[in-house]
């Protein structure tokens, strides 16, 4: 059942639009920062180690923990964190719609506790709603461990950049096969490491990314929203 349910979660065909997101990576292919399969990993695996792991995966972690142990006031603060880190308006709208979308599959699926339902109705009315954070509510309530749930949140995230790398550098498919089997190898470190991860400890410095995704804002012809 729990391992369903992660593959569920973790797959690309989960309606939140993840797919229609580079995280800057369009952009990066726009500038010739990146034009091949080396360089495609090199700026994949910053994204994932670098920020994913350390920011996202975090959010996850500590959502995950703070409904372990009933402590829902936990919940605003972790969002007004994952929030405050999205240093673009691109990047906050990403989080936000997923957050949303997310939000309205753990309202028709049942497993979610009411009163956690109750509390992501208050949040998403007033601040709008993180995505880690909804995603962790939906792998908490199929009874996921925290280390899996991050391995598969992880993935979903590696297998979109590499993705969107396959439709815009351009890439085969067999290079986008090496990049998740490469980049993927390191998941299991990263996830432990979000689980140690005290949240005030959260960091995403990403510069590179970050002036990717304000250039993105404004690109002429593109095929994606972030």
């Amino acid at each position: 059942m729990t391992l369903a349910a992660l593959l569920q979660l973790s797959s690309a065909t989960l309606p939140v639009g993840a797919f229609s997101y580079s995280q800057g990576l369009e952009w990066a292919v726009e500038a010739g920062w990146v034009t091949d399969e080396a360089s495609a990993g090199d700026w994949i695996e910053c994204v994932v180690v670098d920020g994913i792991a350390r920011s996202e995966a975090v959010i996850v972690a500590r959502t995950m923990q703070a409904l372990a142990d009933g402590d829902l006031s936990q919940l605003e603060r972790i969002n007004a964190r994952c929030l405050a880190s999205r240093e673009t308006r691109e990047l906050l709208a990403e989080t936000v719609q997923m957050g949303r979308s997310m939000h309205r599959l753990l309202v028709t699926d049942r497993l979610v506790n009411a009163t956690v339902l109750q509390l992501l109705n208050q949040i998403e009315e007033r601040d709008g709603v993180c995505f880690p954070l909804t995603w962790a509510v939906a792998a908490h309530a199929r009874g996921v461990q925290a280390n899996a749930a991050l391995i598969g949140y992880g993935y979903a995230t590696l297998e979109n950049l590499v993705l969107a790398a396959v439709k815009t550098v351009p890439l085969g498919q067999s290079a986008g096969q090496r990049l998740l089997s490469r980049i993927g190898q390191r998941l299991p470190a990263l996830a432990q490491a979000a689980v140690d991860c005290p949240l005030d400890h959260l960091t995403n410095f990403l510069p590179g990314q970050v002036l990717a995704s304000m250039h993105h804002e404004h690109q002429h012809t593109r095929l994606f929203r972030s």
